[in-house]
């Protein structure tokens, strides 16, 4: 079972809590080795120009399966309970993902629906049935302004069910790349918000949390302004997001990937209002933000040469690594008393 003991003086006081970790991993290029029509997968092709065959493919598969069964086994044996990820090709990856060894044996399942991007990766969910059922899933588009011929870009995959019995939101997200201007992941974090609040009006009950890849820090307008993330929990209002990556990233200077030689932290999992222990008194009779960390493993890491300390990625410098992603995931940890 998904149980974390806590002990008081009294043996009587005994009480015995559900853990379950959330994580967030971007895979960066989780290809299969078929083109798949319309989508610009090229350079992921047998004669593409990083060679990628079904060699290439299984190492890929079997590192990104390692990582994601690891995902909060630092507090829990049994891992992540839900996974968003990003940089998917299609269901075809997703399938495969979940059927190597340390995923099909927890029976993990996802959900994925097939977005517009050109370049053809999307977002999706992995997912415990176990603790998490899903009961709904859209695909919610990102809408560029009236008259902007832009190319179309990844949506806002959501997915609702129950954990701990509890009404639960996940709305995984792939903002648009740091190759366009601010003013496109700002349109981002204004429809995210737009969502939650269209999600919390219709039902209040309902928890929410965004996690993905923003491309932006946690202090970037599009998160902190415009969707709404807090640093402090104690300045998160009614719609607000507590946004815990923002204290990591500018207090402790840690991230997720790597830009000339600095850390910025894109990868975030954002927790709303009614997640929260705003009053310190760790009343846990309900689902509560409980903890939450980078994921750092030695394996994750570039031990040599010029990226040294960096994620270690697939490829650099046209050069296969053998390695994991050019980002690292986020891990939080959800609590609820079990009765």
């Amino acid at each position: 079972m998904l149980l974390w003991l806590a002990f008081t003086a009294s043996v009587k006081a005994e009480k015995k809590y559900g853990l379950y970790p959330v994580a967030f991993y971007n895979l960066e290029n989780l290809f299969d080795t078929v083109h798949d029509e319309h989508k610009n997968d090229y350079d992921f092709l047998p004669n593409g120009s990083y060679h990628w065959d079904k060699n290439k493919y299984g190492h890929k598969l079997r590192n990104m399966a390692r990582c994601l069964a690891d995902l909060g086994t630092d507090k829990v044996i049994t891992g992540a309970v839900v996974i968003g990820v990003s940089e998917v090709e299609n269901a075809r990856v997703m399938n495969d993902l979940v059927n190597q060894i340390p995923l099909r044996d927890r029976g993990m399942r996802f959900v994925h629906i097939e977005g517009p991007d050109r370049r053809g990766v999307d977002c999706a969910l992995i997912y415990n049935p176990k603790f998490f059922r899903v009961e709904k899933s859209f695909l919610q588009p990102y809408v560029h302004d009236p008259g902007d011929d832009s190319r179309p870009t990844r949506g806002f995959l959501t997915v609702q069910g129950r954990l701990a019995g509890e009404k639960l939101t996940v709305i995984v997200c792939h903002w648009p790349s740091r190759g366009a201007t601010a003013h496109y992941r700002g349109l981002a974090g204004k429809q995210v918000r737009h969502l939650t609040d269209s999600i919390s009006k219709a039902d209040p009950q309902q928890r929410i949390i965004v996690m993905g890849d923003l491309n932006d820090d946690p202090d970037d307008p599009s998160v902190a302004r415009y969707l709404g993330g807090r640093r402090q929990m104690s300045k998160v209002q009614a719609g607000d997001f507590f946004n815990p990556w923002w204290e990591i990233l500018r207090g402790k200077g840690q991230g997720t990937l790597t830009y000339q030689g600095g850390w910025n932290l894109f990868d975030q999992i954002l927790f709303s209002r009614n997640l929260l222990d705003i009053s310190g008194k760790k009343d846990y009779s309900r689902l509560t933000l409980y903890n939450w960390h980078i994921f750092r493993r030695e394996y994750l890491i570039q031990q040599e040469g010029r990226y040294k300390g960096s994620p270690k990625r697939t490829h650099a410098g046209g050069t296969w690594l053998n390695g994991f992603s050019d980002h690292l995931p986020t891990v939080s940890y959800l609590i609820k008393e079990v009765k």
